[in-house]
């Protein structure tokens, strides 16, 4: 009998393995979760995640609705992009609306104008009308040291609250996803990407994301050292000069807090190029709100921020 002898060598690449584990970990919350969401407001995190939730569930519709906290200071573009990607899928969106919150006294708005702390009790909020006992987000560890300590699986108590140093183990990829009633679970499938990973896989997928993300000539003025857009929700104080600079932005949220970085990236491998040179992460190169205190994030997500 003439043995056949396969040569062939299975194995999946970097971002099969982060593809699979993120399908999983998707899968997974649905299973143990009586009504989960998952927030989608049009930036890149949160479409390669809505993209993978498509993935792991088709041929059929997936299975829970999208959840999008506007603080009412987002980027125009991005909103669209939110908009006609919710269509696409069929999906239902969620919209918790700060401005509203703010009308109806939840919330105050701060003198400086910004509402991105007044965001956790809009979300909070917005869970509990909903029924939404565990929500799905885009966050990843490399962004920020807070979000670098948290886990997949990230519980939080009947007050939206995170306790960093009461976290379930995760052992051998098991994820304890038991609540009592008032309770939640915060779940991050994209918890092990990095942002050249979000990058390759856009690429390698064919993903499109809003126009923003790429490189343009935009009217900029500079503030604590970061170039900020001028928009209908970012002007200039005085003194502050205007001028037109080649920029992208590396994220996008609030359009009051997010600056953009001086780049000629104007496509997805120009980009990746881009990204593995760079040393700093895109909140620490970008984000206004994180530059209050070096616990800035750890302290809002105590609170119940994502």
């Amino acid at each position: 009998m003439t043995e056949i002898t396969d040569t062939r060598r299975y194995g999946l690449t970097h971002l099969d393995y982060l593809e699979s584990e993120a399908i999983f970990i998707i899968r997974e919350i649905v299973a143990e979760n009586e009504n989960p969401g998952m927030l989608f407001s049009g930036g890149k995190d949160s479409i390669v995640m809505l993209h993978l939730a498509a993935k792991a569930f088709a041929p059929g519709p997936i299975p829970f609705p999208v959840v999008h906290i506007d603080t009412g200071h987002n980027f125009d573009e991005v909103l669209e992009f939110r908009d006609r990607r919710v269509s696409e899928l069929g999906v239902r969106l969620i919209v918790g609306s700060v401005p509203e919150a703010i009308e109806a006294g939840l919330v105050r708005e701060d003198p400086s104008g910004s509402r991105n702390r007044i965001q956790t009790p809009v979300l909070l909020k917005t869970a509990e009308d909903h029924g939404l006992s565990a929500l799905m987000g885009g966050a990843r560890r490399d962004e920020e040291k807070a979000r670098a300590k948290e886990r997949v699986f990230s519980f939080r108590d009947d007050f939206g609250q995170w306790d960093p140093k009461n976290q379930r183990p995760e052992l051998w990829a098991l994820y304890n996803g038991r609540i009592h009633p008032g309770e939640s679970i915060r779940c991050f499938p994209l918890s092990n990407w990095t942002e050249l990973d979000i990058w390759h896989y856009i690429a390698r997928e064919g993903i499109e994301v809003p126009a923003i993300y790429y490189a343009a000539e935009r009217e900029v003025f500079l503030r604590n050292g970061m170039y900020f857009a001028v928009n209908q929700h970012c002007r200039p104080k005085e003194g502050e000069e205007v001028f037109t600079k080649t920029v992208r932005y590396r994220t996008v949220g609030d359009a009051t807090l997010t600056a953009a970085v001086p780049s000629d990236a104007r496509t997805v491998e120009a980009v990746i190029d881009e990204i593995a040179a760079t040393r700093i992460t895109e909140r620490g190169a970008t984000r206004g709100d994180d530059k209050v205190s070096e616990a800035a994030m750890e302290d809002r997500k105590k609170e119940g921020y994502f």
